[in-house]
């Protein structure tokens, strides 16, 4: 009996992808089916639970360096950000000086954002972004969007430099630069992750994880609702991943598109620039 179904159920047609149907049998036949792929989700389940005990129990790295923020708050630290909780986490969400809106990945990711916040902040967790653009441009981007977390500036500060999601244009010129835990070649001054942070009683803060790359997608959970669809990502190109489909929330009925790296392009400015991977 067949039991690993077409990972793909897309055909081109001169106007349209459709579904190319799987194979059509009886509910027994199904049912026999769906309980083989609940033992392999059942491992993925188990993996996960331990890899999730395995983060907990990484080192942690004290933070004695002194960054200094700017917030709707006005000049907040490291430790500030936490606001009254023991743990932080931080989306390095991809805004450079001058960019106007930020990237669209991140946007996606960011859509998710205010939802879990409600509860996050109830459980001892503080979830917010930080970006080097400065904080006026950062505001007039959040308002547009709609979004209500905390967004603040790292524009003054080697934060984003130091936690190895934002590059100097004269390092990615010269080679490669560190990122996802490894050197390579990247077209972006500008990339995305999480880092969490804890902050004992003394007020000490430690960094304890940071994830890069794909490392944070599955805290969009659009993508998770995709993932058990029949025709799942759908990401069919021209780049294979979500830039192929996705949007800024307000550009959806636009006829722009986004080009490789993550920026959205207006067609009629046609510009070229980048942003995310």
């Amino acid at each position: 009996m067949e039991t690993n179904l077409p990972s793909q159920n897309l055909a081109e047609t001169n106007d349209a992808k459709i579904i190319k149907l799987n194979r059509i049998v009886l509910q027994e036949e199904w049912l026999e089916a769906r309980k083989q792929l609940l033992l392999k989700e059942k491992e993925i389940t188990r993996l996960t639970d331990e890899v999730n005990e395995e983060r907990r129990r990484l080192p942690w790295v004290k933070i004695d360096k002194q960054y200094v923020f700017d917030t709707p708050e006005g000049k907040q630290t490291l430790a500030d950000l936490f606001d009254g909780r023991s743990q932080l986490i931080v989306k390095h969400f991809m805004f450079s000086p001058g960019w106007e809106e930020g990237c669209v990945g991140c946007s996606f990711g960011s859509d998710h954002i205010d939802g879990a916040n409600l509860h996050l902040a109830h459980h001892d967790v503080t979830l917010l972004a930080v970006s080097r653009a400065p904080l006026e441009e950062i505001e007039a981007f959040r308002k547009r969007m709609g979004w209500h977390f905390k967004w603040v500036s790292s524009f003054n500060t080697d934060f984003n430099f130091d936690f190895h999601v934002s590059f100097r244009k004269e390092d990615l010129e010269n080679g490669k630069v560190f990122y996802n835990y490894k050197m390579r070649h990247l077209q972006s001054e500008e990339m995305s992750g999480l880092s969490v942070f804890y902050k004992d009683e003394e007020g000490t803060v430690y960094h304890t994880y940071s994830t890069f790359a794909r490392g944070d997608e599955k805290t969009a959970t659009a993508y998770m609702y995709l993932d058990i669809t029949p025709t799942g990502r759908n990401e069919t190109g021209p780049n294979f991943d979500l830039t192929d489909w996705v949007r800024h929330h307000d550009k959806y009925n636009d006829n722009g598109f986004v080009n490789a790296l993550g920026r959205y392009v207006a067609e009629e400015k046609n510009k070229s620039d980048a942003c995310c991977h």
